[in-house]
């Protein structure tokens, strides 16, 4: 390319997210006197703090934006360039960033997250939550608003909709249970109580060792208010900056302009057709009252609301990096990386959402966008070009042994552990479940008599005995239905 490198580092990693600052704060303490250039687009850089390894591959941390002079004062041999990526060189080992400059690397490691996948771009009032500034202009208009619709069943919906008060919300799920990508319907209906409830009550534990599902009927709708039970039940039912922090909705207040506390009706099996505004009087029916912007589902609703809020995934952010070069993406849009954390261009790494894991996994992980992934990939990408570097073997780091998170929904903890909604074990698998009300929930996926999976919902203190259970694959065949008996003290048991 014609222009002028402004500088050569030894290494560059773009994006300051958790992927990007992990691989960056491993680069340079193990590279001390070496220049390391962090290029991002924001002001601030996401950073790990309270980090606390839990168990063998259970790990807890909060996540926290800081000033990119912090990680400057920490690491004298880094440099941190404040502008997003133009375009990338990979043949002259070059990146191009929006403000004319030209840096070259030596070995470069693409960290720049996932986008939101919008419902539509350009409607102002669809917004989507992903970052700080999105989630700071969510609270100035939910602060006038009296109904939002919220459209998605991943993470930041289920957070999103648990925190919201003052404020009708009507949520839209495509799938026949709420939070299909973290657990069952079972577990669902659990924490469904959570959304009309002030305090859950505790009562005796009953267990359930096979396993029923029980939701709404097709297309149903469940209504939750804080002074009662669901309304509008079927039968047979019960009871582009950086990504934001796991607690990103701690701190802001997300009150609507009602003095209700929470009401939330959920609309299961269904999708958005189409979304208009006031002005499209054509489209809006006589009975939805006047609102800014209406709604129509596929199940032929249309609903009016102040803002439509967008929680329907994301999409790799590679957009930058694809011109001109060759890079081998995969179905889901990320960049390949192999077990090295190297895509298919030389010298170019990717770590985070922005990449898909494409080496044979382990039997016990899946690649799910998520904090712990994106911190783990960071690290290990930043150790496997140091071995690059310095020509030493590094193996597949334990973490990718077995899938494992912490979270929180409702204000449950949550821990997921391995195939825990018994990911691509077909009909090959057994659940055993126990269930107390407003307390816990436990699920185990047995394949073969061997623990595969599990969900642990409450301050249920099963983890890590699960952990070792789902990594030795002891057979457990004898224990039978006994494996979740209330009465019994498993973690002594296997101890």
């Amino acid at each position: 390319m014609a222009e002028r490198k402004e500088k050569t580092f030894k290494f560059v990693v773009v994006g300051g997210g958790i992927a990007g600052v992990t691989c960056v704060e491993q680069l340079s303490s193990n590279f001390p006197s070496t220049d390391v250039a962090l290029i991002t687009a924001g002001r601030h850089i996401k950073a790990v703090t309270n980090y606390k390894q839990v168990s063998k591959t259970l790990e807890e941390f909060d996540v926290l934006e800081r000033p990119s002079s912090v990680l400057e004062e920490k690491f004298p041999n880094l440099t941190v360039i404040h502008s997003a990526v133009k375009s990338l060189h990979t043949e002259s080992h070059s990146v191009e960033t929006a403000d004319g400059r030209v840096f070259g690397y030596e070995k470069l490691c693409i960290c720049s997250g996932a986008r939101p996948k919008l419902l539509t771009q350009d409607n102002p009032y669809v917004l989507g939550i992903r970052d700080t500034d999105s989630a700071q202009e969510f609270q100035k208009r939910l602060s006038k608003a009296k109904r939002i619709v919220v459209v998605g069943n991943g993470g930041i919906a289920l957070e999103l909709v648990y925190e919201v008060e003052g404020c009708e919300v009507i949520w839209v799920v495509k799938d026949k249970a709420i939070g299909n990508t973290f657990f069952d319907a079972g577990a669902a209906q659990f924490l469904i109580p959570s959304l009309g409830a002030d305090k859950l009550e505790v009562s005796a534990p009953c267990r359930r060792t096979r396993y029923t599902t029980e939701e709404p009927a097709s297309g149903g709708a469940q209504t939750f208010t804080a002074d009662a039970t669901p309304r509008g039940q079927s039968s047979g039912t019960v009871g582009p900056g950086s990504a934001l922090g796991p607690d990103w909705h701690q701190g802001i207040v997300l009150h609507g302009a009602e003095q209700v506390s929470r009401c939330v009706s959920v609309e299961y099996q269904c999708e958005v057709k189409q979304i208009f505004t006031s002005e499209d009087q054509t489209l809006k029916p006589e009975s939805v009252g006047s609102w800014p912007v209406y709604i129509q589902l596929t199940n032929d609703k249309t609903l009016g609301c102040d803002f439509v809020v967008s929680a329907t995934g994301v999409v790799p952010n590679t957009e930058p990096f694809l011109h001109g070069n060759s890079f081998a993406l995969v179905g889901d849009g990320g960049l390949q990386v192999d077990d090295h954390m190297r895509t298919s261009e030389p010298d170019v790494y990717a770590a985070g959402d922005v990449c898909t894991a494409c080496w044979e996994h382990s039997p016990l992980w899946q690649q799910m966008r998520l904090w712990t992934q994106a911190r783990q990939m960071g690290w290990y990408a930043g150790r496997c070009i140091a071995a690059d570097v310095l020509s030493e073997p590094v193996d597949l780091d334990f973490c990718f042994e077995l899938f494992s998170h912490i979270t929180k929904f409702f204000n449950y903890k949550v821990v997921l552990l391995g195939k825990f909604n018994a990911q691509g074990l077909g009909s090959d698998h057994e659940l055993l479940v126990r269930c107390t009300k407003g307390q816990e929930y436990i699920k185990v996926v047995l394949s073969r008599g061997r623990m595969v999976g599990a969900v642990l919902i409450g301050e249920t203190n099963l983890e890590e005995t699960f952990e070792n259970l789902i990594l030795n694959q002891m057979d457990l065949t004898p224990y039978g239905e006994e494996l979740l008996n209330p009465n019994i003290d498993i973690e002594d048991y296997f101890d």
